[in-house]
């Protein structure tokens, strides 16, 4: 998988586990998308720094450099607004 895909993927994932802290899987799922960060991206750190109107800030260090990748906040957001429109994961 390449870093732009985990990124998103732990990015989105960490928003439903953020918003639902009682949602296993997320968290689960947060956790596996964090260890493929670090494993096989060589990522030592990353953090969801700031939200805006209209993106979300992520800070990542790798090879000892820091870095910010910003992404769009509804594309970030649509898999919580999914899942919390569907009345079965309420």
């Amino acid at each position: 998988m390449k870093l732009e895909d985990a990124m998103f993927n732990w990015l989105q994932i960490r928003l439903v586990a953020d918003a639902r802290p009682d949602d296993r899987a997320a968290i689960d799922t947060a956790d596996f998308f964090e260890q493929i960060l670090r494993e096989d991206h060589g990522l030592t750190d990353f953090a969801i720094a700031k939200t805006d109107a209209t993106m979300i800030h992520v800070k990542f260090e790798k090879d000892g450099r820091l870095k910010l990748q910003l992404y769009p906040r509804e594309e970030a957001e649509q898999l919580l607004a999914d899942i919390e429109s569907n009345p079965k994961y309420n």
